[in-house]
C-alpha cells in the first residue's frame, strides 16, 4: 500500500485547483468502486426480503391497481359473502 504520509505532503504541495481536482476525482473513484456489502449474515434483512424468501411474494394473483382500489374490493367482496344477513 502506498504510504499514506508521502501521499499526504504530495497533496499538500498540489496548487489549491489540482487539491480540488483531487477530491472531486476520488468522489468519482468511490462511487465507481463501492464498499462491498457486509456479508448476508452480518446484515439483518429487510421484511421485503424475508416475504421473499418465504415464498410469500408473487403468492397470490391481484388486481393491479388493488392498492389504491382496496377499500372498494373488500366492500364488495363483504356484502357479496355476508349478503344474506
Amino acid at each position: 500500500m502506498i504510504a499514506l504520509e508521502k501521499l499526504q505532503k504530495d497533496i499538500q504541495e498540489l496548487p489549491e485547483e489540482a487539491q480540488n481536482l483531487l477530491a472531486d476525482f476520488i468522489e468519482i473513484l468511490k462511487k465507481r468502486y463501492p464498499k462491498p456489502a457486509p456479508s448476508e449474515e452480518a446484515t439483518e434483512k429487510s421484511p421485503y426480503q424475508k416475504f421473499k424468501e418465504s415464498g410469500l411474494i408473487g403468492y397470490v394473483s391481484v388486481e393491479e391497481d388493488l392498492s389504491t382500489t382496496y377499500k372498494q374490493v373488500l366492500s364488495e367482496k363483504l356484502s357479496n359473502k355476508y349478503d344474506h344477513r
